[in-house]
């Protein structure tokens, strides 16, 4: 069995009506690669160390279709808008099969 793939971002939106833009422009790119949303902002408690105030969570079916969606040209598309009115992290990580 093929472990999953997962894209786990923390942002801090500058702009929510520029980043809604963006959010609409990922929707398709994020559906051709079968992405699902486990954590989409929502309510958070930092605990540990420095995190920024939205975070989100996304599950692909494997490792390469999370790094495929990510390096395709219409995320890339996607990312440009909202690389003005956001800043944060991302990290493409492959599951766990245990």
């Amino acid at each position: 069995m093929t472990a999953k793939g997962y894209w786990i971002a923390h942002n801090v939106v500058h702009d929510a009506e520029a980043y809604d833009k963006y959010r609409a422009a990922n929707a398709a790119p994020l559906a051709e690669y079968g992405a699902k949303f486990l954590v989409r902002g929502g309510t958070q408690e930092l605990r540990e160390g420095a995190w920024n105030n939205r975070t989100v969570v996304i599950e692909f079916a494997s490792y390469a279709d999370a790094l495929a969606c990510y390096e395709s040209k219409g995320y890339q598309a996607a990312k440009a808008l909202r690389d003005a009115v956001a800043d944060g992290n991302l990290i493409i990580v492959e599951g766990y099969e245990g």
